[in-house]
């Protein structure tokens, strides 16, 4: 018959590594993990080529990092020209297959930054925000030229296409923002066509009647939706301009100035516009 082999006690430093190895190599992990990101873009421009680019770069860097949970856009834009927001909006459509993506209107998301603002997830505005104005603003192309000490090769080489192509051109673009107004916001839209067409700009309060917006609430209110959506607690907020190396934004004579130096909101260059320029103000 065997006899039984005594058990031999524990010590205090092997329990002592029995309890607290887990929670050290626990607590080493948590720091290899990187702190969820809720990344910042802002906006406080028109929509032309620099500022579309540099919107560009922050969105592919939200996407390509996986730090970055959520992106929350800080708008306060007339909007811009037309393919520049289109630009904008493809991004943000691609972005939000993986993360969300919240609106905040700080001041204004009119016309082509309206655009953007309804390609989102979720849109905050304030009681104040001015928001909405869909439809697109032409400058029409003069009539063919004959000019004595010029000589072209077809009566719109100096103008590039007629007034009719032109205005065709317009109410398509007309169709495509009202689409994608449509589109980004579905059900929550409670007016119809006949009313977002009017190109109005509306109070924020009366933007969320409409369904325009979702909500009037502060800047922490989209953030914290913004956390919400993406499902994480104790996140860092990083400004995603600086975190994808942009340098500070370079000047861009986008608005027109008068002789006298005087900045005005209408647009350096004729074109295609998603752009709100104030009743109040004349051409120079």
């Amino acid at each position: 018959m065997n006899e039984a082999v005594p058990s031999r006690p524990w010590n205090a430093g092997a329990i002592l590594l029995f309890v607290f190895l887990p929670l050290v190599v626990g607590i080493a992990l948590s720091l290899l993990i990187p702190q969820p990101v809720i990344g910042v873009i802002k906006l406080d421009d028109a929509i032309y080529t620099n500022t579309a680019g540099d919107m560009i770069t922050q969105l592919i860097y939200a996407r390509e990092h996986p730090e970055v949970r959520a992106v929350v856009l800080i708008l306060n834009s007339p909007g811009g020209t037309v393919s520049d927001t289109e630009a904008v909006y493809g991004e943000i459509a691609r972005l939000r297959k993986s993360k969300p993506v919240i609106a905040f209107i700080q001041g204004m998301a009119a016309s082509g930054a309206y655009y953007v603002a309804a390609s989102t997830d979720y849109i905050i505005g304030q009681p104040t925000s001015e928001v909405g104005h869909i439809g697109v603003i032409l400058t029409l192309p003069p009539n063919p030229l004959i000019l004595e000490d010029i000589y072209t090769t077809g009566p719109y080489k100096l103008t590039g296409y007629p007034r009719d192509t032109a205005m065709r051109e317009i109410e398509a673009a007309k169709q495509g923002f009202l689409q994608a107004v449509q589109l980004g916001r579905g059900d929550r839209l409670k007016v119809g066509e006949d009313i977002l067409l009017r190109a109005q700009v509306w109070p924020g309060i009366e933007a969320v009647r409409m369904g325009v917006i979702d909500e009037v609430d502060s800047m922490t209110r989209a953030f914290e939706k913004a956390a919400e959506m993406a499902k994480i607690a104790h996140y860092e907020v990083v400004n995603l301009r600086e975190a994808s190396g942009l340098l500070e934004a370079s000047s861009y004579p986008f608005f027109l100035q008068t002789s006298e130096g005087m900045l005005t909101p209408y647009p350096n260059k004729p074109g295609i516009y998603m752009l709100y320029i104030p009743p109040t103000v004349r051409q120079p």
